[in-house]
């Protein structure tokens, strides 16, 4: 089983008291980078939260938001500073007296100054509290998880199917080399003929040209790496798990592969099916690059 990078997930708890909720939205990323936006009541809970999202994402750039609606009663107090209201009614009547203005403070307007009253909120039970996000985190994870594994299996179809058209291409190269050589080897020995006439062919000369040319377009190692190397990613998707970095790098071994196989092509019929391997090879890598 392997997972994309990419999902959504949300939950939703609700009762007398407060409804909480929680999105996610996932992307591919190099390594695992979450981000959580909730209210400033909850910011005590940002580290937990993080932590807790290690255990159902690996990699990937994760978004998270928190709303949070409290329905109950009292959880809001106001407190009334009298020290303060008498120091400023002190020296309004300063003002009053050393300035010889008319002192209009009311009630209402003594209590509208700065920090006359204020406004507190309630101390809240943060182990009770925890205990409902921690649900809501792991029910919204849960469902992010589903859809990067639904994702997942469609990429895993995807590249196994590429791979094996790519293994079908490798064959045909493989299958073609070997008839390159007898033809540049007929082409040579004609083109001999028509040079030389009825002057007979040094065949040994002929074959010491063969060689050379048929060592110079050889590319037997490379569709023997390049084999290996589709079978190693099939088995490496089918075995699961958190492998787009392993990949990623049998990805570019495919790719240099192809890179010299292409460069030695001496066929056009070879040179087309090595830039049909680069092309689907970058194909796969664009893929790879939203695995797990």
């Amino acid at each position: 089983m392997i997972k994309s990078m990419t999902g959504f997930g949300r939950c939703e708890v609700a009762d007398e008291q407060r409804k909480i909720t929680v999105e996610m939205k996932s992307v591919n990323h190099r390594y695992l980078d979450v981000g959580v936006k909730l209210p400033r009541k909850l910011n005590f809970f940002e580290t937990s939260i993080r932590t807790l999202l290690k255990d159902y994402v690996q990699r990937g750039k994760v978004d998270v938001f928190i709303t949070y609606e409290d329905f109950s009663e009292g959880t809001v107090s106001v407190k009334y500073n009298e020290e303060l209201a008498k120091e400023y009614l002190t020296y309004l009547n300063k003002i009053e007296t050393n300035l010889e203005v008319r002192n209009d403070i009311s009630v209402m307007s003594l209590s509208r100054l700065p920090e006359v009253f204020t406004l507190e909120e309630q101390s809240v039970d943060e182990e009770e509290l925890w205990s409902i996000i921690e649900k809501v985190i792991k029910g919204a994870a849960e469902k992010l998880v589903e859809t990067r594994i639904s994702e997942g299996e469609k990429l895993c179809k995807d590249i196994i199917d590429k791979l094996d058209y790519m293994l079908t291409n490798v064959e045909f190269i493989e299958k073609r080399s070997p008839e390159t050589v007898e033809e540049y080897r007929n082409k040579l020995k004609d083109k001999l003929n028509e040079v030389l006439g009825d002057v007979s062919i040094d065949e040994n000369r002929l074959a010491t040209e063969v060689v050379i040319y048929a060592d110079k377009i050889c590319v037997d190692e490379e569709t023997v790496r390049l084999k290996s190397h589709i079978s190693h990613m099939k088995d490496t998707l089918l075995a699961g798990g958190a492998i787009g970095r392993k990949l990623d790098f049998i990805a570019q071994e495919m790719n240099r592969e192809a890179n010299t196989i292409l460069s030695k092509a001496g066929d056009l019929d070879i040179s087309g099916k090595a830039i049909e391997l680069k092309t689907d090879i970058e194909k796969v890598r664009e893929q790879i690059q939203n695995i797990e």
